[in-house]
């Protein structure tokens, strides 16, 4: 081993029995203080430069001794050696007469000053760096027009309704009128009203020899050909009792014609019948009430259409028949002589009474669907709404009564009890 310059400037042998001298100085290891480490500069509180004058004034330098206060300065120990460094000997904390906790690790130190708030810190060199929060943006309010166009959107997208279910309520009436009519349709074109009408009372008798019966067999091939599949052979193989043709070429024809509009209404109205159901169906899933207004729409449609028709049929039997075959049929096609055979089966009262019967069916349907579907107050959701509001004033009336009667002292709250109960 080397030798050393003791405190006297002579150099001796150090060996592992060499007494410890009294003024060796202990190495401070504590990298917070390290001045090489400019990494740590802003960590450090504002008044360090003060600290490091106040250490100018009240510290010596390192290697001399110098007496610290609470201390036997006949001992000869330096601040260093008592457990101050002396960088910290003027922080604002020891400045202020605060304890400062002297424990060995870094990170004690690092918390016992982060404990001590200065009373204000000057602004410069040293203070603080605070990083502005992520949502401070959020606190920046947009123009006011800005403003208000978002909120007149806002307001017209909640007030605006949907426009399929509109639609829906308006295709559901226009279908009502024209389910009913096909379906009153369907109920005299049947063997049935066939049967009331030949067997009724005061319907007119055939001149030419058909007797009820025949004409029931015979009405019956023409009604049921209407609705089937059939050809026109159907129609044209029959014969009578006398075994001449049952019906001639021309009235073969026009019930061929005839079956044609018909087989296309039915087919119509089955459509119809069917759409109708799906706007039914997404109605009562979104629209709350929507069924209803349209059936009551197509109820008063159907009311509308069947007064005019009926009025124009009083006015005019002959020419309302007449002008209604020439929008299905063309001119000279559907008219015959007395002794046809389709003319002495359905005769003009034929044709009158069933015009009476499909006006007073689609009339009861439509007067029955307007009464169950008027939009009354229970209907329309009023009543509930009046009852709701009425239950909440109740409530708050209530509460309100309970949170007066609170306030009250015990005493005053009996008081209130036993009046109540009495009264």
């Amino acid at each position: 081993m080397s030798g050393n310059a003791d405190a006297y400037g002579s150099e001796t042998a150090v060996t592992e029995k060499t007494p410890t001298p009294p003024n060796r100085q202990d190495p401070h290891l504590d990298p917070a203080d390290d001045t090489a480490e400019p990494a740590f500069d802003w960590m450090k509180p504002a008044g360090t430069g003060a600290g490091t004058a106040a250490n100018a004034q009240g510290t010596t330098p390192a290697g001399h001794t110098s007496p610290v206060p609470g201390t036997d300065a006949g001992k000869g120990q330096p601040a260093a050696s008592a457990g101050i460094p002396a960088s910290r000997a003027g922080s604002p904390a020891s400045q202020a007469g605060t304890p400062v906790s002297q424990a060995g690790s870094r990170a004690d130190r690092k918390a016992a000053e982060s404990a001590v708030e200065p009373a204000a810190e000057p602004q410069g060199r040293g203070t603080h760096f605070r990083e502005p929060l992520p949502t401070s943006a959020l606190q920046v309010r947009p123009p006011q027009d800005e403003v208000e166009r978002r909120n007149a959107e806002r307001e017209l997208a909640n007030n605006t309704k949907p426009v399929l279910p509109r639609v829906m309520q308006v295709l559901l009436a226009v279908f009502y009128p024209l389910v009913l009519l096909v379906l009153a349709v369907r109920a005299v074109a049947s063997p049935l009203f066939l049967w009331v009408e030949y067997n009724r009372p005061g319907f007119p008798g055939d001149g030419y020899g058909f007797s009820a019966d025949d004409r029931m067999t015979y009405g019956s091939y023409a009604v049921d050909y209407l609705s089937n599949w059939s050809g026109p052979r159907y129609l044209g193989e029959l014969v009578n009792r006398s075994g001449d043709a049952l019906f001639q070429e021309g009235e073969v024809s026009h019930m061929a014609d005839v079956k044609l509009v018909i087989l296309s209404t039915f087919g119509g109205g089955a459509l119809l019948i069917l759409l109708g159901i799906i706007a039914i169906i997404y109605l009562r899933r979104r629209s709350t009430g929507g069924v209803r207004r349209g059936l009551f729409a197509g109820s008063v449609a159907t009311l509308v259409i069947i007064l005019g028709l009926g009025t124009l049929a009083a006015l005019g039997w002959q020419q309302f028949f007449t002008e209604f075959h020439r929008i299905f049929f063309a001119n000279g096609t559907w008219t015959f002589a007395l002794d046809d055979t389709l003319i002495r089966l359905f005769p003009g009262q034929f044709w009158v009474d069933s015009g009476i019967v499909i006006g007073a069916l689609v009339l009861l349907a439509s007067v029955a669907t307007l009464i169950l579907t008027w939009p009354t107050r229970k209907r329309r959701g009023l009543a509930r709404k009046t009852n709701d509001k009425d239950t909440d004033a109740q409530d708050a009336s209530a509460t309100d009564s309970d949170a007066g009667t609170t306030d009250l002292p015990d005493a005053a709250q009996r008081r209130t009890r036993g009046n109540s109960a009495t009264v």
